[in-house]
């Protein structure tokens, strides 16, 4: 029997539905899990997504591109597959690809969380005969602690900063870890300062109806009384840059989960690290691997080969597979 999906120079392709999962090579038909840009990218003829990822996507490739969404658990016939998208809970619009071919079905899940972040839709364990999975945090040392306790972490950090008379920045990347910081972190009542790439991507999630704190652009005329008792955010790249002068004097915070490992912070010159992450930990994926109840799984970019042996060692069927997945900022996750 021919495989429901094959992996190929272009990318993760389906031979019955003649389409593409988040191709790295332009291809006729794509079909795309989120709007990161390792997993969207330009140069493709149609593309297919979950609807809340339409603007997205948009906004990442342009306006004119041909694109269209299905809503959860909704079908698409394509040739000879059945295509659905169900929430991934990576970022807002990120869904699992669930693709069945002659009573086959192969899931692809694209990058995911289990922790329910309030926007990005909980993730939903599908039924496959194949599951290919992410491993970006594939190591037993990763463990998540609920994101409830950062959050009350990160406010009274801010309030420690304010009293000592410091602006509070915390990095987080532009489109899907800002979304999250500024809606967990809205009940406190803070203003909210953000850097462009942020402004931009926060304009059009809130255009389309989400429900987000509004924030402020800050801008060269931005005056310096407008930072304290704020919260500003800034992607990863802006640190250490001359961008950042403006707001001294200031305390650093960088979320992303390689914060887990003691030193990051240190080396990114950090003066807080939040180990919060928009990917699954160790016990996510192993207990998203079981509760599929797949025959084989086909582990992708992250510590693949870790998840893949240790799948083996317990009796599940694992394969590893090289991507061009997770090419993002290092530090978004």
């Amino acid at each position: 029997m021919q495989p429901v999906l094959t992996f190929t120079d272009s990318g993760i392709y389906c031979p019955s539905g003649d389409f593409y999962i988040d191709p790295w090579k332009p291809v006729p038909r794509a079909v795309i899990t989120h709007a990161h840009a390792d997993h969207a990218r330009p140069g493709n003829q149609k593309y297919l997504c979950a609807k809340d990822s339409v603007s997205l996507l948009q906004l990442r490739l342009g306006q004119d591109i041909a694109v269209q969404g299905l809503g959860w658990n909704e079908t698409l016939q394509m040739n000879g597959a059945t295509v659905s998208f169900h929430p991934a809970g990576h970022m807002i619009g990120s869904a699992q690809v669930k693709v069945t071919v002659g009573g086959q079905t192969w899931v692809a899940s694209g990058d995911y969380k289990t922790e329910n972040d309030g926007i990005s839709g909980q993730f939903e364990p599908l039924r496959c005969h194949v599951f290919i999975t992410e491993s970006t945090f594939g190591l037993p040392i990763y463990h998540w602690r609920p994101q409830q306790a950062l959050f009350s972490e990160m406010e009274n950090w801010v309030k420690e900063n304010e009293q000592a008379g410091k602006n509070s920045i915390l990095l987080g990347y532009s489109l899907g870890k800002a979304q999250r910081l500024l809606y967990n972190l809205q009940h406190t009542g803070r203003h909210f300062l953000v850097h462009g790439a942020i402004y931009n991507a926060h304009e059009v999630l809130r255009n389309a109806g989400w429900n987000l704190a509004p924030v402020e652009l800050i801008t060269q005329e931005t005056p310096k009384e407008r930072f304290k008792n704020s919260i500003i955010i800034a992607p990863p790249s802006t640190a250490d840059s001359t961008w950042m002068r403006r707001f001294a004097p200031y305390s650093l915070g960088v979320c992303s989960g390689w914060m887990q490992v003691r030193g990051n912070a240190r080396r990114m010159n950090a003066d807080a690290g939040f180990a919060i992450s928009d990917h699954a930990d160790w016990q996510g994926l192993l207990g998203s691997i079981r509760q599929t109840g797949a025959e084989k799984v086909f582990v992708t970019h992250g510590f693949s080969s870790v998840l893949a042996r240790y799948l083996q060692e317990n009796g599940i069927q694992a394969e590893e597979v090289k991507t061009a997945f997770g090419t993002e900022e290092e530090t978004a996750v």
